[in-house]
């Protein structure tokens, strides 16, 4: 009879966040596996738990999951634990759960904590709808890139970043989204220090800049979403006016003007600016 995979959520911050049933699973398992050992054997010393503790990280992911997988085709229940929320999300264990689905194992989740739901759920953004996207690239260049696609999104985006680029990556984020852009700040979520900020890019940055301690922990960063059009109320302006405008300034300029009133794609305006 094979064993499970179990992948247990441990808390972000404040230990008391852990569920009952994290705790019974990590008390019945044989193994856990813990990218640090020596933070998570504080962890299970807190809840009382005595359990062989292996470390799994993202360097030698890939050379442990054949065993492990092997471990639990013979019977073996092993918990999969990251340094603090959920497993997989910016963490390791992608390829070991991939694997295991592919040899038809049970992989069983144990919900809990994960630093982005949490921010997201006190930032005053819009969280019908949104997207995550891990950690920010740390080289500039792939970082603004980044965020200028992003720029039209409908959505919240969210992103975690290290306390050593945060203030780089606010002042990107200010070059490429100005002054109205609505964005949030977490860091030492669950902690006696926890702070969620909700305000404008320029007011953030001098949060950040009064005082170095502002930019110590690591940060959720969350970006609102670009306003939403009516399309049929869009349309509708963009058939008025864009004659109009033509008329004056050509189809090239009459179609970035019109883009930025009605805000239709500039292209879409400049395309229906030519069968004028």
């Amino acid at each position: 009879m094979t064993g499970t995979l179990f992948i247990v959520a441990t808390p972000i911050g404040n230990l008391d966040d852990i569920t009952f049933r994290a705790v019974q699973v990590l008390k019945s398992v044989d193994i856990v596996l813990a990218e640090n050992t020596r933070h998570s054997k504080k962890l299970l010393l807190h809840l009382d738990i005595l359990k062989t503790i292996r470390a799994f990280h993202e360097h030698n992911e890939r050379e442990k999951t054949k065993a492990i997988i092997g471990e639990i085709r013979s019977g073996k229940s092993i918990a999969l634990i990251s340094d603090a929320g959920t497993p997989l999300i910016s963490d390791p264990g992608y390829f070991l759960v991939a694997q295991a689905k592919k040899e038809g194992l049970k992989v069983v989740p144990i919900p809990g904590p994960t630093a982005l739901i949490t921010a997201l759920s006190a930032s005053g953004l819009a969280s019908d709808s949104f997207t995550f996207l891990g950690f920010l690239p740390s080289k500039q260049t792939a970082r603004v890139k980044l965020l200028k696609s992003l720029v039209g999104r409908t959505e919240t985006s969210i992103f975690y970043e290290s306390p050593k680029r945060i203030l780089a990556t606010l002042t990107d984020m200010h070059s490429i989204y100005g002054d109205s852009r609505e964005v949030c700040l977490a860091k030492e979520l669950t902690k006696v220090f926890e702070t969620i900020q909700t305000g404008s890019i320029p007011n953030l940055i001098d949060y950040l800049t009064i005082d170095q301690n502002h930019q110590k922990g690591e940060f959720v960063i969350l970006i609102s979403a670009t306003d939403k059009i009516d399309i049929a109320e869009a349309e509708t302006q963009l058939n008025s006016l864009l004659p109009i405008l033509c008329a004056e300034l050509g189809a090239s300029k009459a179609a970035k003007l019109a883009s930025k009133i009605t805000g239709i794609d500039k292209k879409q305006c400049y395309k229906r600016a030519l069968d004028l």
